[in-house]
């Protein structure tokens, strides 16, 4: 195929696998940027509203408004991506995402906090375009290597997301020499890594790759409907299916993983321990979350993208469960328990994206994965939430094993798909 099929897909690259070499180094760089600007804005985000309002009441808000404008950049990211390709659809919401972080300075500057929360929420759109990035490293690549190349994309946020919160101290350090206070100063980082993660894309994202890949799936399905015209509509109630199980792997994931992981914090605070113990665990957690994507990756395609799904609810039981009982003043065992934790959520989204990129046409595939990253996004914020009205009414092991037990229902969804094939 050397014919251009549309705006932004480019005829100099023939073959898919050479353009998936490239577009996966092009993934990488931007990922590592983008990780950088998410880590360092949510770092200090929930610290700065404090500071500016004066009070812990709204403290909590950072992450909501977050969560709500990521959630509201999905669908945008996606629907720009389905009808103009990865590229435009992924820099349009890096470049939102720096907007954001200069609306955060300017609010901090100008010491407003209603400039500050509408900035936060438009700040938002770089952690949705950060997700998303992963679906682009998939179109195209091979059925069986389709996993790996989405945990290769995951594995790059990590790179930029341990800089990001250690360059916290000297932006701002650098801020206040620009008259700029000083928990402002990693939204310069945010600001910066995000629109180089934009221009990255824009100018190196080519060909994109999932218009490439409607090219190329096009003509094929042009060649088998002159070999052997059939009915599709079984091939349409599997996809149907399979986006319901990717989704609600994902989705259950999500919700188990940032209900325990918000609270244990707060669980090993209320057991004297201090921020130093407790950032240790969470940074072991972020650790597991993505580290071990290009094994997952590898599971994902030899043994199945069931398999591992099943795999993830485990996990997160395992995870539950040692939470629950490990003692208070154990910080090792709290530790374990968030690790399995995050593996669990890796196992998870790894297998889930694959199960959507392989049963979704390409036809709708963006628009789709948008949405269905608006339901791990609500699904964040709601076990976000419901943690701590649980921990309240009962109590920290009661929400871990609570969540534990939730994961299960996975493996009867993947039972059910499993029979049917």
């Amino acid at each position: 195929m050397t014919s251009t099929t549309s705006a932004g897909t480019t005829a100099h690259i023939s073959d898919p696998a050479q353009a998936q070499h490239r577009i996966l180094r092009v993934l990488v760089a931007s990922q590592v940027l983008s990780g950088a600007g998410l880590a360092a804005g949510v770092t200090v985000g929930a610290l700065l509203a404090q500071d500016m309002l004066g009070s812990t009441s709204l403290a909590g808000l950072p992450s909501a408004l977050f969560t709500a404008g990521s959630a509201l950049a999905a669908v945008a990211v996606g629907r720009i991506s389905q009808s103009r390709g990865r590229r435009p659809g992924l820099a349009t919401g890096y470049l939102i995402g720096a907007v954001g972080s200069a609306g955060v300075i300017v609010s901090a500057v100008l010491d407003n906090p209603v400039l500050l929360f509408i900035a936060l929420f438009v700040y938002g759109a770089g952690t949705a375009t950060n997700l998303q990035a992963r679906y682009a490293g998939a179109d195209l690549a091979a059925p069986g290597h389709r996993a790996r190349a989405v945990s290769t994309v995951l594995v790059a946020t990590t790179l930029g997301g341990v800089a990001g919160p250690n360059l916290a101290a000297p932006t701002g350090t650098f801020a206040e020499t620009l008259g700029i206070p000083n928990l402002a100063g990693p939204f310069i980082l945010s600001g910066a890594a995000y629109a180089l993660a934009a221009l990255v894309l824009a100018v190196w994202l080519r060909p994109d790759p999932l218009l490439l890949a409607r090219a190329v799936a096009q003509a094929k399905e042009a060649d088998a409907a002159a070999a052997n015209p059939t009915d599709d509509s079984a091939h349409t109630s599997e996809g149907r299916r399979g986006v319901v199980l990717g989704a609600l792997v994902m989705i259950l994931t999500q919700l188990v993983m940032v209900a325990i992981m918000t609270m244990t914090p707060v669980h090993m605070h209320d057991h004297g321990h201090g921020t130093a113990a407790s950032g240790l665990v969470i940074a072991i957690h972020i650790g597991a979350m993505y580290l071990p994507s290009p094994l997952t990756g590898w599971l994902v395609d030899h043994y199945g993208r069931m398999k591992v799904a099943a795999a993830s609810g485990i996990t997160l039981l395992a995870a539950g469960v040692l939470a629950a009982i490990a003692p208070g003043d154990s910080v090792a065992l709290l530790a374990l328990a968030l690790a399995l934790l995050g593996l669990g959520w890796n196992f998870g989204l790894v297998s889930g994206t694959a199960i959507i990129t392989d049963t979704v046409p390409l036809a709708t595939r963006a628009k789709t994965q948008g949405l269905v990253d608006v339901s791990i996004a609500v699904a964040g914020a709601t076990g976000g939430m419901a943690s701590g009205i649980m921990v309240a009414a009962t109590s920290y092991p009661v929400l871990a094993l609570t969540g534990g037990v939730l994961s299960l229902a996975l493996l009867p969804a993947v039972a059910a798909t499993a029979y049917r094939r």
